[in-house]
């Protein structure tokens, strides 16, 4: 979202220890010590780890100030630049940012301590298991960094953060610009290469916005809809160089991009740019078997988005993880519906409450600019909310949860607590494994009978809350486990060929695919993780069943034939 020409990837080898600096180790950046590809591939808990890494920087610009970023560090961490503190952070999932220019010289050394409880259950950690081995549904944790450390030159006073707000309506688009200090902002924007408009405002404190007319005279098209609109089938985006000059004749320029489309709700139903929705997404734990939760290259993320598509989804949940917002530039580009879910704490309370706030806080912020993204989901299966069924604090948390991503954005729809128990939600959606596949057209029926039902023993609403005709989804379903080889591992059914796979699916989706009250679903999942062998992939993301052989049954075309 917002690129510069000057930096520095501090990713690679860097010295690294565990609980003591001694630093006798060394360790692969990104990657966490419990994953392979770090070089340790050491699975036992250590509460403390620290890293140090040796290396040059030369400036390019007088007065200007020098940026370490790191993607995410899990779980809380101090940072010292030549031995001299220069942040602390709390949060294993989103980034932060510290300035260093006071203490950098031509050679450096930096060292991060990072201390991660693994059996602190108050904490945002999504699926990473608290027991001494992985087992069910929760997987190896990871500690420490896990997703890229860069450094950055920026002017002495410069552009902080950019953030779009499109309006498909009006076809305007608002671009809100912080910056360290006053001055002006030009936008310069183009559309595949040809110069669409050049927009600039004065702005009278370090908050400055610009609003961009996209209509038929900027664009020489009046069909704005077939030629400039994002959608998931032609992921149309403008690229934009932002330009900062303060009152002091401090110059500084970024690039970035936008799509414009519009998520809305519309008597019941869900729309993208007002047309009707139905969503087709696959659920995505975004693990690795050699890199854990951080993809091992950059390619990786266009893989598992192009075989979704080969496979006819139009998106993803990306499930109890703040994913690499890397990923989310490919699903922008290569067009993509995303679910952002914030990952689970499991036990209520205070704790609880106030870190689960300033992650999903942070987390929106981050990813607010992606068109991709087009639901927020802050709570799932009444996971930290054991009694929200009932419990009123419980159920204020969750109504909280969807405020704060409404306060933040109020574009996109919430989902309160996917599954079941829901509060105060813009979507009904709901988990339902009771029988993995054979459930028979007619299975869920009118709206009133889905309503009504109980998966896992759980009422779709909290205690005090109604349905009030929200979009129906069948958010988790399938998790058919099929193993080509002899291993441990499960499912919420089982089948022992890829032609039985092929057939369950077919039965999971086809009746779903003709429920006019289902207006979508989310299928357990792309990939096996560890013990979890109910992918359609496996964990190196090899196809179990053909691709067209998936998306024909998701797209309601003719059978394949089969190949013997």
């Amino acid at each position: 979202m917002m690129v510069r020409d000057h930096w520095k990837n501090l990713n690679g080898a860097w010295e690294f220890s565990f609980d003591e600096p001694t630093f006798d180790r060394q360790i692969l950046v990104p990657f966490v010590y419990q994953c392979p590809k770090s070089g340790i591939g050491r699975k036992e808990n250590h509460e403390t780890v620290y890293y140090r890494k040796r290396f040059s920087w030369h400036k390019g610009q007088e007065n200007s100030r020098v940026l370490i970023h790191f993607g995410a560090v899990d779980y809380e961490c101090d940072v010292w630049v030549n031995g001299e503190h220069v942040c602390h952070n709390t949060g294993g999932h989103l980034p932060f940012s510290a300035e260093i220019t006071r203490c950098i010289k031509e050679h450096n050394e930096l060292v991060v301590r990072v201390r991660d409880d693994h059996a602190d259950l108050e904490k945002p950690r999504g699926k990473q298991c608290w027991t001494e081995k992985p087992g069910g549904i929760f997987y190896t944790p990871s500690t420490g960094i896990w997703q890229t450390v860069w450094l950055e030159e920026v002017p002495e006073e410069y552009i902080e953060s950019v953030r779009w707000d499109t309006d498909y309506d009006s076809r305007t688009v608002r671009l809100c610009c912080k910056t360290s200090a006053a001055g002006t902002i030009q936008a310069k924007v183009s559309f595949q290469g040809r110069h669409i408009c050049t927009v600039s405002s004065d702005a009278a404190d370090k908050d400055g916005e610009l609003l961009i007319c996209l209509n038929h005279r900027a664009l020489g098209h009046w069909n704005f809809e077939r030629y400039y609109a994002w959608t998931p089938e032609h992921p149309n985006l403008f690229d934009a160089e932002i330009e900062f000059l303060s009152r002091e004749g401090q110059r500084d320029r970024v690039r970035s991009y936008f799509g414009v489309r519009t998520v809305s709700v519309e008597n019941g139903i869900f729309c993208l740019n007002h047309r009707p929705c139905y969503q087709k997404l696959i659920l995505d734990q975004a693990y690795w078997p050699e890199s854990l939760m951080t993809a091992p290259e950059d390619e990786d993320f266009c893989k598992d988005i192009r075989l979704c598509k080969e496979m006819g989804f139009n998106g993803v949940r990306l499930h109890q993880k703040a994913e690499d917002p890397r990923f989310l530039y490919h699903a922008d580009r290569m067009g993509l519906l995303v679910w952002d879910e914030l990952p689970s704490a499991y036990v209520f309370s205070p704790a609880a409450v106030q870190r689960g706030c300033a992650e999903w806080t942070r987390q929106i912020l981050r990813d607010v600019s992606h068109p991709c993204v087009v639901a927020w989901v802050p709570l799932n299966e009444s996971w930290g909310v054991p009694q929200i069924e009932h419990d009123h604090a419980q159920q204020a948390y969750s109504v909280a949860l969807y405020s704060i991503a409404k306060a933040l954005d109020g574009s996109r729809p919430v989902i309160s607590n996917d599954g079941w128990e829901h509060t105060q939600s813009d979507m009904l959606t709901v988990h339902d494994y009771r029988d993995a596949m054979g459930c028979g057209e007619g299975v869920y029926g009118p709206k009133a009978t889905i309503v009504g039902r109980m998966p896992a023993g759980r009422r779709l609403f909290a205690k005090g809350w109604h349905y009030e005709e929200q979009p129906i989804l069948i958010s988790e379903f399938g998790g058919i486990a099929y193993q080509s080889r002899e291993a441990e591992g499960w499912g919420y059914s089982r089948v022992q060929s890829a032609r039985a796979l092929e057939e369950g699916y077919r039965a999971c989706v086809e009746p779903l695919l003709k429920e006019s009250a289902v207006q979508g679903f989310c299928y357990t999942q792309l990939t096996d993780v560890e013990q979890e062998v109910n992918g359609l992939l496996t964990d190196r993301r090899e196809p179990k069943v053909p691709v067209e052989r998936i998306r024909a049954i998701n797209t309601g075309e003719k059978e394949v034939k089969n190949d013997d």
